[in-house]
């Protein structure tokens, strides 16, 4: 990745985009579990902000092979745990006296790419748009000053995500 310009896309606060797929720690083992959309449940149903259906999702862990559906109301996003099944995330680290979390890999890619920029761009906001998911970033991961340490820790929790098999 290229460490000099980011264009923010204009993603929604905690982008939906970021939660077809939710790692978190299994229930049963600890290991690395993904909470998903529950595959026997059409699209349209498993849509976040559907209005007033349910969400059905499906924690699984390959590791012991738990798993658990679940319908919830509402997702509950904005914190270092999952919002269907409240349990604690994967990638979760502390790191400049905060946490650092992402839902998946591809929010961890995000954020690395902001923290690693040194030119950072606001994209086009349509009237009356949400504030973006970059926009609400803490002060501290947008501080220049933490740029090595929050990169070191975006590094170490990738590591820690299991090889896809």
């Amino acid at each position: 990745m290229s460490g000099s310009r980011f264009r923010d896309r204009r993603e929604r606060k905690y982008g939906y985009d970021f939660l077809d797929e939710v790692l978190v720690r299994c229930p049963r083992c600890d290991g690395c579990a993904i909470v998903t959309p529950h595959p026997g449940i059409a699209a349209d149903e498993n849509a976040v902000g559907a209005g007033v259906q349910p969400l059905h999702r499906r924690l699984r862990c390959t590791r012991c092979g738990f798993f658990k559906d679940q319908k919830v109301d509402s997702a509950v996003m904005g914190s270092p745990v999952d919002p269907y099944f409240q349990r604690p995330l994967w990638l979760r680290a502390s790191c400049c006296g905060n946490t650092l979390w992402a839902y998946n890999l591809r929010h961890l890619d995000l954020l690395e790419a902001y923290v690693q920029a040194k030119l950072r761009e606001r994209g086009e906001l349509a009237p009356g748009a949400p504030t973006s998911l970059v926009e609400r970033l803490p002060t501290w991961l947008k501080t220049a000053k933490n740029r090595t340490e929050i990169l070191r820790t975006i590094k170490r929790l990738r590591s820690t995500v299991p090889a896809a098999g």
